[in-house]
């Protein structure tokens, strides 16, 4: 009999049943006395199945199918099957970086679908095990696992689809290019099929690549989910996450009863395309108002706390109004001034507040073929990646979406024409600090396309056209059509 302690829940507590299989299958016997295993430290829940390898190992050495030398300075997990095959694991990543800088530990089985995942951290001799009685020979010294060794991220699987695809809409790839440049939240709103979804795929395409650091941060998000293609070892591309409407706060922010990441942090320093704003319920939005401010997840159960990263740059999309075409310029809208403004006053001010830049997009003309003049993807991402270079020569860590208040004062210096035009249009438009702020960090972006060290009254007027009220082009439509 087999007896887990420890505050396991689930898959941990029904290891036992798993054990003695897979322990059968592989010719090896277990005592049939009662077994206690303890799971320190006994007033943190433990839960999932990758308890099941460690557990393994430690009863075959107490009852000698494994020399207890041969556990010096080892550590392993993976999840048994009954057949006594090893199955991939959530959460390799995190718990080898863990492992890397320990002097205690020197050598860590993880399953063979994770090797390349756990390779990752490099110092630390990782092994990938297929079956319990690979696992076995290998202690005894009968035969040898396969090393794991670090793979490179494939660049071929970082293509995106192309900027230059999309017809027209000027204006919106201009602002789709100031936000790569630094990082900062847009909203567009416009009519069915006008080409907001096929900007917000886009984006991704004219990020720069991911470092390793952030590539090692998005991945152990990705490998707790259990979302990370153990082939790769790590993301190659920036996620880009689109949730549907009907998304939970849980599903967005995290938590749940096992406290999961949730899509904001799923989408850490990548893309994350809320389609259809208007749609989602109030509660879920408003719990976008943290990360969007501070980059991170904070979340506080009974059960425990847990801090999450959400560093994700946010394309929101939505309709001027329920029928969607009052933005159109034609008598296709059916919906009075009343039912827009109930419509729109759905997303509430504080998180309109945190969004840069909005755009009400107009309809373009659409066709098969592709425009000859459009730029492509790969030209502009040159120049965002010039911008962003400006930022990194001023001495600043991050994009300038990320700047805080002593980092504005330093880098975002106006001239005295633009600062007077940015107080007076704060003061006109009723902008929040906050808002003011925005503004600057926007305008700080386009002088950096500029390559100017100042910023000017020109790239604050620009700025200031991406912060328009949402819905006051719409609703003067609304009353003209009226």
């Amino acid at each position: 009999m087999l007896v887990i302690v420890g505050l396991a829940a689930g898959a941990a507590r029904e290891c036992g049943e798993r054990i003695r299989a897979a322990s059968s299958r592989s010719g090896l016997r277990l005592p049939g006395l009662r077994i206690t295993v303890n799971l320190a430290p006994a007033d943190l829940p433990k839960s999932g199945a990758a308890f099941d390898l460690p557990i393994a190992v430690a009863i075959l050495a107490a009852s000698g199918h494994i020399p207890g030398a041969a556990l010096d300075g080892l550590a392993a997990l993976g999840e048994l099957g009954l057949d006594g095959g090893v199955r991939p694991a959530r959460g390799v990543l995190p718990v080898s970086l863990t492992c890397a800088p320990d002097p205690e530990v020197r050598t860590l089985i993880v399953p063979a679908a994770n090797l390349a995942e756990a390779s990752v951290a490099g110092g630390l001799d990782v092994r990938g095990v297929s079956t319990l009685g690979e696992l076995v020979a290998h202690l005894r010294g009968e035969t040898k696992l396969p090393i794991g060794r670090s793979k490179r991220p494939s660049r071929a699987a970082s293509r995106s689809p192309d900027l230059s695809d999309v017809n027209g809409h000027h204006v919106a790839k201009r602002v789709l290019e100031i936000a790569a440049a630094g990082g900062h939240h847009i909203l567009l709103i416009g009519e069915p099929g006008c080409g907001k979804t096929m900007l917000a795929r886009r984006l991704p395409g004219l990020l720069p690549p991911l470092r390793r650091d952030e590539a090692i941060e998005a991945s152990i998000v990705h490998s707790v989910a259990g979302l990370l293609d153990p082939a790769e070892g790590l993301l190659s591309r920036r996620p880009y996450r689109a949730p549907h409407h009907t998304a939970t706060a849980a599903g967005l922010v995290g938590g749940g009863t096992r406290l999961r990441p949730g899509e904001v942090s799923l989408a850490h320093h990548g893309v994350l395309f809320l389609d259809e704003l208007g749609e989602f319920r109030s509660g879920v939005l408003e719990a976008l108002r943290q990360p969007l401010e501070s980059g991170e997840v904070r979340l506080v159960r009974a059960s425990g706390a847990l801090r999450m990263p959400a560093r994700f740059q946010l394309v929101a999309a939505m309709n001027g109004c329920p029928c969607g075409f009052v933005t159109s310029g034609d008598d296709r809208c059916v919906c009075d001034e009343w039912t827009i403004r109930r419509y729109l006053s759905r997303v509430s001010g504080p998180l309109l507040d945190r969004i840069d830049m909005t755009l009400e997009m107009s309809s373009a003309v659409w066709s098969v073929h592709a425009d000859t003049r459009a730029e492509t993807s790969e030209i502009v991402a040159w120049r965002v990646a010039a911008a962003r270079r400006v930022g990194r020569r001023r001495g600043q860590a991050g994009p300038n979406a990320a700047l805080d208040l002593h980092g504005l004062r330093r880098h975002g210096r106006l001239d005295d024409e633009a600062g007077a035009l940015l107080t007076a249009a704060s003061r006109q438009a009723g902008l929040s600090t906050r808002g003011s702020h925005r503004v600057l960090r926007v305008a700080r972006t386009i002088a950096d396309l500029a390559a100017a060290d100042r910023v000017g009254a020109d790239h604050v007027a620009e700025a200031l056209g991406y912060r328009r009220r949402v819905g006051s082009g719409v609703s003067r439509r609304s009353a003209r059509r009226g």
